[in-house]
């Protein structure tokens, strides 16, 4: 499985006892290991109003990041477009481009706060799931419904804060249209006034599109010829028809004459199973604040999670992400992102590790690349 490339998703997670500084410097230090390991992108993510994430813009902390390196892709997993512009995106990422040139990915998301959309349209010939697996094993759980977050006073909060007064975000498909006129020099107004962005226009940046679900994300990825990554991470029981609606939808672009997909996965990899499940204790308590709206905690310790006292409700807002960790010895692991990358047909895979310890972050990320050469 070498020759499917992996890559890395950072949260810049905040451990309890910790703050964001240091969260901000192990991130560095570990897009910096991560490249000695041989993971071909560092993308960070961008989240707003959590206590426990200091990913709050993607391209500031890529800036830092593309200092600190040199030959390791980077990017946005992703850029939230429901509360910025066209305009801004394209400057931001050309300022760095200017700096850096080819090593930046643009991956574009339609905003914070908006959950995967409903069933999608079946694909012929869609991977069968029986009792909740993919004939080759992979967990497929029951779908979660995100619509409670849509009410909370905290997202909704959080969209008042980032958008202006009375500003309405743009549609997402004529966004996207208009970042890639503008980095190709070819956006043009109705009436033939023209715009080009400097530094921007003709950056050597790889765009993405990341969807949780066979949507819009997915049909716009695919009708623009764009490469998609799927979150099975985020929401694992539509992963599938992510990927699928993506590649249903693909037209041959300049970019690419056929579908190119990267799936995201959670992962924690020790030297053997037990000290894996308890790095990873601390993962459902850290979901549960994301799921309950209240935004992620500070990530706690093994001791600190086990002090909970889980209610049978809190246990069904996780259940679907903690029996989608990936937790073990690096052979454990491997053999379970191989059957991610058949059971999706992934073309890169792209890993999310969070662990309360730097060290042992690190660490996982080590062992899993080691054991990949080996594949």
């Amino acid at each position: 499985m070498s020759d499917i490339p992996l890559g890395v998703l950072d949260l810049i997670p905040i451990s309890s006892g910790s703050n964001a500084t240091e969260a901000l410097r192990n991130s560095i230090d570990l897009a910096q290991q991560a490249e000695s390991f041989g993971y071909a992108r560092y993308w960070y993510a961008e989240h707003h109003l959590n206590p426990g994430v200091a990913g709050t813009s993607p391209a500031v902390v890529l800036a830092l990041t593309a200092s600190a390196t040199s030959t390791i892709r980077l990017g946005s997993g992703a850029v939230q477009l429901g509360h910025r512009t066209a305009l801004s995106t394209v400057e931001e990422f050309g300022l760095i481009d200017a700096l850096h040139p080819g090593r930046l990915d643009l991956g574009l998301g339609r905003s914070g706060g908006r959950p995967p959309g409903g069933p999608a349209t079946p694909v012929p010939g869609a991977t069968p799931v029986t009792d909740g697996r993919t004939p080759n094993g992979l967990r497929i759980p029951p779908r979660f419904s995100f619509e409670h977050l849509l009410g909370s006073p905290r997202v909704a909060l959080q969209r008042k804060l980032l958008l202006l007064p009375n500003a309405e975000s743009q549609e997402y498909g004529e966004q996207i249209d208009d970042v890639l006129a503008l980095l190709a020099g070819t956006y043009r107004t109705a009436d033939g006034v023209e715009a080009h962005v400097v530094p921007g226009e003709g950056a050597d940046v790889e765009i993405w599109i990341l969807g949780s679900s066979g949507g819009e994300s997915a049909e716009v990825a695919g009708r623009n010829g764009l490469r998609f990554a799927a979150n099975y991470h985020v929401s694992p029981a539509t992963v599938l028809e992510a990927a699928e609606g993506y590649r249903a939808a693909f037209q041959p672009s300049d970019v690419l004459d056929k579908p190119h997909v990267s799936v995201s996965a959670d992962v924690v990899v020790a030297e053997d199973d037990e000290t894996a499940r308890e790095l990873a204790t601390g993962y459902g308590l850290w979901v549960r604040s994301i799921r309950n709206a209240e935004g992620a905690i500070q990530f706690p310790t093994p001791d600190e999670a086990r002090a909970h006292e889980w209610s049978d409700a809190d246990r069904a807002l996780v259940q679907d992400r903690v029996d989608t960790q990936f937790v073990g010895s690096p052979a454990k692991v491997a053999d379970q992102l191989e059957q991610l990358q058949e059971a999706t047909g992934a073309d890169e895979l792209l890993i999310t590790t969070i662990t309360h310890g730097h060290a042992d972050r690190v660490r996982s990320y080590e062992l899993l690349a080691e054991e990949w050469r080996k594949r």
